[in-house]
């Protein structure tokens, strides 16, 4: 599609898309996409910016709205949002809520993050929405918020609609980035390995569906999500030595699923979407490390600066820069540092007067603002007089 494309070119030119890693990176899955999750930026994609149905990876968008407004606290964890006989007629996934309870918010996180209840998703819309349309509209208002171009929500839980719910795994990735950098304190939900709900009477416990974090040291979140048209999917994240990536899959298929007994067959499609999972996981860490170029407000070199009282001023990116590439590519990584065109004096501390670009083999060039770390004032008359004098015959100083 021309504005898909159109929208990777811009994505290339900010430095967040990278080409395709490696030989090495692959998966079966017919969309992928691995970021890092410190800076956001895409190490490697199959398909990753296509449109495609997102099945219940797309309650991460649910979870958003119900987090922004415990966030800012129009709503707490021990509010109760009643059920009605809407939600509790949805089909699919069950969280197992009954019509007439008043389920508190933290139940109902739990059982749309670990059940993925579908029953859940509709409560929560109801509540915060006044109705399932009015949420998908702060759906797709909230969604445009955080920058997620490639997204159209049509309702709350991912279950198919003829209209089409969609979502880029690019997006999925940047929202599971956005969940876990924004909410710190809910972030915990997303580990949960199990979840107990009573219904008539009767205990049932359900196991996360996310069986990565069964599977790979480290993992901690995020969703999965099935349905025909969409596959198996999963957005997940895991932390080793203090490195986060965060890989989104989907597309999966298992034909030959219906060998298995009909009562096993879900099992076996999320223990083998698990291992797959784990598996891309298990690549990404070896492959790639984080590389720290310089720490916060130490100083990364200096620009040339015209007509001030010093000819040069040190610079800083002003935060910690690291980079995430590939192994085999550290070795020619080249960093270079230029000047605005050109630095002229007055400079004020903390003011932008260069850029500093990262480039490497299979790396998206990256580029970043540079700031002063000090003022330079103008030299004094004599010397800029002697500065035009030289650069009318000479070029300048």
């Amino acid at each position: 599609m021309p504005r898909l494309r159109i929208l990777f070119a811009m994505l290339a030119v900010l430095g967040l898309v990278a080409a395709p890693a490696s030989a090495v990176m692959g998966t079966s899955a017919e969309h992928a996409l691995l970021m890092d999750g410190e800076t956001g930026q895409v190490l490697w994609a199959k398909d990753g910016f296509a449109p495609m149905a997102p099945a219940s990876m797309s309650k991460l968008m649910t979870l958003d709205v119900l987090f922004q407004r415990l966030k800012d606290g129009r709503v707490k964890l021990t509010d109760k949002f009643p059920v009605s006989e809407k939600a509790w007629r949805t089909g699919g996934s069950k969280g197992f809520v009954r019509v007439g309870d008043q389920l508190t918010v933290e139940d109902l996180i739990n059982r749309i993050i670990v059940v993925s209840g579908n029953d859940a998703c509709v409560v929560v819309a109801e509540a915060l929405g006044g109705s399932e349309e009015g949420f998908v509209d702060l759906m797709n208002r909230r969604a445009k918020e955080i920058g997620l171009g490639g997204s159209h929500f049509v309702n709350p839980d991912g279950l198919p609609e003829p209209a089409g719910q969609t979502m880029t795994a690019y997006d999925l990735a940047k929202l599971a980035r956005h969940l876990i950098t924004t909410y710190p304190q809910y972030y915990h939900f997303f580990s949960v390995r199990s979840y107990t709900t009573v219904d008539q009477g009767k205990s049932i416990t359900q196991p996360n569906r996310n069986m990565v974090l069964n599977k790979f040291p480290g993992a901690d979140g995020l969703k999965t999500g099935h349905t025909d048209l969409a596959g198996y999917g999963v957005t997940a994240s895991a932390v080793q030595g203090g490195h986060r990536l965060i890989l989104v899959l989907n597309g999966l298929r298992y034909p030959d699923l219906d060998k298995a007994p009909p009562a096993k067959q879900d099992w076996f499609a999320e223990m083998r979407r698990g291992d797959e999972a784990a598996r891309v996981l298990g690549m990404a860490f070896r492959e790639f490390r984080s590389y720290q170029l310089f720490k916060a407000n130490e100083i990364a070199g200096t620009v040339p600066v015209w007509g001030g009282a010093t000819k040069t001023v040190p610079v800083t990116t002003g935060k910690p820069l690291a980079v995430t590439l590939q192994v085999d590519s550290r070795a020619k990584m080249v960093v270079t540092i230029k000047s605005l065109s050109p630095a002229t004096a007055p400079i004020k501390a903390g003011q932008k007067v260069g850029t500093l670009t990262v480039a490497a083999p299979d790396f998206p060039t990256l580029t970043v603002p540079l700031y002063a770390t000090q003022d330079v004032s103008r030299e004094n008359i004599f010397a800029r007089m002697a500065s035009g004098i030289k650069a009318l015959f000479g070029g300048k100083k």
